[in-house]
């Protein structure tokens, strides 16, 4: 099991009392992630601190491997097996290694990081996420002057899981950051949320949370992490190259072709709810505007566009 700094039984009416009882008495909600890194800042509208409930995070996800609807992933996820789990970080290190989950727990003990989810699709979240940063665990194998990018590859088991037995996207699925953005402290080794451990529709038992990103970016039930010298090619950029590029950083200035994506819908606020605004970077602007100065932001050509026309990053 996980090691949780919270309780695993907590209550979620339980927990929200509790945050509203640290906000009453004028803490940040930074308190109850980490101290150094906010959750919301002075941009960020009430609205959009509210936590999402259990029931719409655990019941509103997207994850083909399941299903292409919204509640697949809820209904076909319940009896996947996510024990025995071993997970294997190899390619450009010194001291490659392969965890299982227990010695993961016995490593990093996770504490609650409180991030907003920005889909891609034009909807968001507030998730109490528990976890720990990812360069922890990637300090571990001493990457060499050659890693540039770190692979995420997903659990492949269509046997476990439907929506792998039919080409939707090139399996098993794939994502990708630099390794600046990798070892950044924002960047979320996930392990549970509300306090409990992670659901398998939500990812479980490991997955990725890189929350200036769009949702898709952060791979779920992750059985292989590599450093490599070249970009990798991510599932979605195979799927859709004009569509998805590798940054993926959420850009309320950069639309998808197909949709606006100034503005975006909270989950729970219900149909007739106004959209709000989307921020630059959702939000976290200031943690990681940095790591992009002097670079091509708004560009991500995919490897399979024969035209060479470059992708809006945050496509």
């Amino acid at each position: 099991m996980i090691k949780f700094k919270n309780s695993e039984i907590t209550p979620e009416n339980i927990y929200k009392k509790r945050r509203s009882f640290i906000k009453s008495v004028g803490l940040g909600a930074s308190t109850l992630a980490m101290s150094s890194i906010p959750f919301v800042n002075k941009s960020l509208a009430s609205e959009r601190d509210k936590l999402t409930s259990y029931k719409d995070i655990t019941t509103y996800n997207n994850y083909y491997e399941f299903g292409t609807s919204k509640s697949d992933p809820y209904r076909n996820s319940q009896i996947f097996k996510t024990t025995p789990w071993d997970i294997t970080i190899e390619g450009e290190v010194e001291k490659p290694i392969k965890l299982s989950m227990e010695e993961i727990s016995e490593m990093f003990i996770s504490e609650e990081r409180i991030y907003r989810l920005r889909c891609v699709e034009g909807w968001s979240m507030v998730i109490p996420w528990m976890g720990f940063s990812l360069s922890k665990l990637l300090s571990k194998v001493n990457p060499t002057n050659k890693a540039k990018f770190v692979e995420f590859e997903s659990v492949y088991d269509p046997a476990q899981m439907k929506g792998q037995r039919y080409p939707v996207l090139n399996w098993p699925y794939n994502e990708g950051l630099r390794i600046d953005e990798a070892m950044h402290p924002l960047t979320t080794v996930v392990t549970g949320l509300y306090g409990k451990k992670l659901p398998n529709q939500n990812g479980a038992p490991l997955r990725i949370f890189i929350p200036w990103k769009y949702g898709f970016k952060s791979a779920k039930a992750i059985v292989k992490i590599k450093f490599v010298e070249n970009m990798p090619t991510s599932s979605w950029m195979w799927a859709s190259p004009r569509e998805y590029g590798f940054y993926s950083n959420v850009n309320p200035n950069v639309d998808h072709p197909r949709w606006s994506q100034a503005t975006e819908r909270i989950i729970g606020e219900g149909v007739w709810a106004p959209r709000v605004k989307t921020l630059m970077f959702n939000g976290y602007g200031d943690e990681v505007a940095s790591l992009y100065s002097g670079c091509l932001l708004y560009t991500s050509p995919s490897p399979r566009d024969k035209r060479q026309s470059r992708m809006p990053s945050s496509a």
